[in-house]
């Protein structure tokens, strides 16, 4: 690693010769120095990244008037035109299929809550579950009505993974059958693995590769600690899954093999055991130690609902700087920012407006002042840069995995990407995480820059949370390209603030409620700092001579790398 950083060190150096551009010859008459030149171009550039701008993107997307810019809304829609205006004043090219567009074609899906049905047939009769008090669903992404009656096997997580040693599906038949699984994946996985192994697409394909038929949720202690069931169920049956949809007309990732799915309260997940020869308890304890304890539970269960669908358009919205490389302005480097957030909802505390100031107006307003320095430097990077405010994050990572799918520039030609999201701006700034960033070479680039802003790297420090399959930047990931997901650390540089619980309490009170608007506190001279690191790094990595390489080995370059 130390041979590593000394040569990024050698290529920084380099940049900073040729960030002056045509300063450099003013610069040897006045006695002032090639680099001393370079890093005032710098310097100017990341001036212009300042507390009013930033303030007035967030007080126009955050505002009520935005309604929580959910995706396919009006709202969102007046969202995008505002960055298209900005990407124009900073003299950014569109660089959509439409202009600043890529329009995104999904099929929305709501379920009628009335339909919505689970059903227990056990030896001593049958028992119906209460929507939303012992069960929530979501619709089916395709069909307008599911019904499956099949018995029901528990399968742990829900995972096989040989490589670990581990498989939920050992010793199990679960062909014709619902499967009960746990979200997430055991603690005792490294944090890459079981950040993969964590994803829902992943337990879907290998449920449909065995044949199941439906799919129960059930919640680890973990998951009741995060998140309450009141909390979980508030907004069940309000808002509208989405899928893109692809050329062919087809929803993305539907496996039409799942008939049925809902997710159980405590309650009912006891009920769902009563009969089956372990506990719930017994199962939460595997959980706990990452054991596999799969068993049918000796009864069957009905899932049926109804579904109602409607073909809907969202934009991402896409600029380009180029590239002043005749040779690397054809590769680029992609910076980009969810730009939807859940819309309106529940009530609480009298207020139905989910804002998503942090999550993530805060990620596209630092978007755009990004985009602005780099603008502003008289000597652009090498590469060309890509700048993306994306919809449908919050309904699956939508819009950036149709942008992955089908980009508006070659696909071999994007080298890395840099994504922002929900950063927490709490607190007096020391340290960054770079979620991603140990899978490739962009660890070395990161780590060699953020001490310019007075910050230094730190590791995932929740792997619990599996943060990295849970923005977009994994949409990037499974196409091969190496990424990084940046955020603040948990460390404060006033002692006596403690960042990790600020971080914490905004997860566990703010995160997705109507309380995440521009009442939370903002320490603005860490928003500076912050967004200039993120301009420090894409600068490092336009002007590098070879493109981000996947470290040899790594689970996640060994799965998709291409």
């Amino acid at each position: 690693m130390k041979t590593t950083r000394n040569r990024l060190l050698a290529v920084l150096s380099a940049i900073v010769v040729t960030a002056c551009g045509g300063n450099i010859d003013s610069a040897a008459e006045s006695g002032e120095t090639v680099a001393d030149a370079a890093n005032g171009s710098m310097e100017t550039a990341l001036a212009l990244i300042g507390r009013e701008r930033i303030e007035s993107h967030l007080r126009f997307l955050a505002d009520d008037a935005r309604a929580g810019r959910m995706t396919g809304s009006a709202e969102y829609d007046e969202s995008a035109r505002y960055v298209v205006d900005r990407f124009e004043d900073i003299g950014l090219e569109p660089a959509g299929e439409d202009g600043w567009f890529q329009q995104v074609p999904m099929l929305a899906r709501r379920i009628d809550t009335q339909s919505a049905t689970v059903v227990y047939h056990q030896d001593d009769g049958e028992s119906s579950l209460k929507w939303k008090e012992d069960f929530v669903m979501g619709g089916d992404p395709v069909r307008p009505e599911t019904s499956v009656q099949g018995e029901v096997v528990f399968a742990g997580f829900g995972i096989h993974a040989p490589e670990l040693g581990y498989s939920d599906y050992d010793g199990i038949d679960v062909k014709g059958k619902i499967i009960a699984i746990f979200g997430g994946a055991p603690s005792t996985f490294p944090h890459n693995e079981r950040a993969f192994y964590s994803s829902r697409l992943a337990k879907a394909e290998e449920a449909v590769a065995r044949g199941a038929i439906g799919v129960i949720g059930l919640r680890s202690r973990l998951d009741q600690e995060r998140y309450s069931w009141k909390r979980l169920s508030a907004n069940a049956g309000v808002r509208a899954g989405m899928s893109w949809v692809n050329l062919s007309g087809d929803a993305a990732h539907y496996f039409p093999e799942i008939q049925g799915s809902a997710t159980l309260n405590v309650s009912a997940a006891d009920d769902l055991f009563k009969g089956a020869p372990i506990s719930f308890e017994d199962a939460l304890d595997a959980a706990d130690a990452g054991t596999p304890l799969s068993t049918p539970l000796g009864l069957e269960v009905t899932l049926a609902r109804r579904t109602e669908h409607e073909s809907i358009t969202s934009p991402n919205v896409i600029g380009v700087l180029r590239g002043s490389d005749p040779e690397l302005a054809d590769e680029y480097i992609v910076y980009m920012a969810h730009l939807d957030h859940v819309g309106t909802g529940t009530a609480v505390n009298g207020d139905t407006i989910y804002n998503g100031m942090y999550d993530n107006a805060m990620g596209v307003a630092l978007l755009i002042e990004t985009a602005r320095a780099f603008a502003a430097m008289p000597e652009r990077p090498r590469r060309s840069i890509l700048f993306i405010a994306l919809t449908g994050e919050e309904r699956g990572l939508v819009g950036s995995d149709y942008f992955a799918h089908y980009p508006t520039v070659p696909a071999d030609s994007m080298v890395a990407d840099v994504n922002l999201d929900m950063p927490l701006l709490l607190y007096p700034l020391a340290d960054i995480i770079a979620f991603g960033s140990e899978h490739s070479s962009l660890e070395a680039v990161i780590e060699s820059v953020v001490g310019f802003e007075d910050l230094v790297l730190t590791p995932d420090p929740m792997p619990e949370e599996v943060l990295f399959i849970r923005s977009d930047q994994y949409s990037f990931v499974k196409q091969g390209i190496p990424s990084v997901f940046m955020v603040p650390g948990f460390t404060s540089k006033n002692p006596d603030i403690d960042g990790e619980a600020l971080f914490r309490e905004h997860l566990r009170t703010h995160y997705h409620q109507p309380s995440d608007d521009m009442s939370r506190p903002i320490d603005w001279d860490s928003a500076k700092r912050f967004a200039r690191v993120n301009v420090r790094i894409g600068y490092a990595i336009a002007n590098q001579d070879e493109r981000p390489t996947w470290n040899e080995g790594d689970f996640f370059g060994d799965k998709f790398a291409r």
